[in-house]
C-alpha cells in the first residue's frame, strides 16, 4: 500500500468516530442515514454495520446518546462528545499548521 493510501485509510474508515460526530454536532441522527451522509459529506462510504460499532464505543464511553424514537434509534452528541470533537479538530488543524510550515 503506497503511503497515501495508508493516510487516507487511517484517517477515515480507522477513525469513523470522527466523520460521525461531526454530523451528530449538526442534529441527532438515525444510524442508518451515516453512511450515505459519510459518502456525501467527505467522500467515502464506510461499511452498513461499522458505524454501529462506533455508535456502541461511543455510547459506552458517554461521547453520544441514543433514544428509541418511533421504533427507530437516534444518536446525538454530548457535551463530553462536543468536547472530544473540538479536540481532534485542534489536532488536525496543528499538523496542518506545521505542514505548512
Amino acid at each position: 500500500m503506497l503511503p497515501l493510501q495508508r493516510l487516507k485509510k487511517s484517517n477515515t474508515k480507522e477513525n469513523l468516530w470522527v466523520y460521525i460526530m461531526a454530523l451528530l454536532a449538526e442534529k441527532p441522527r438515525y444510524g442508518w442515514e451515516i453512511p450515505d451522509l459519510i459518502e456525501g459529506k467527505f467522500g467515502f462510504r464506510p461499511g452498513k454495520i461499522t458505524p454501529y460499532r462506533v455508535f456502541y464505543r461511543l455510547q459506552a464511553d458517554g461521547f453520544v446518546k441514543s433514544k428509541a424514537k418511533e421504533r427507530r434509534r437516534t444518536y446525538e452528541i454530548t457535551e463530553k462528545g462536543k468536547k472530544e470533537l473540538l479536540a481532534a479538530k485542534l489536532f488536525y488543524q496543528n499538523i496542518l499548521s506545521k505542514l505548512d510550515e
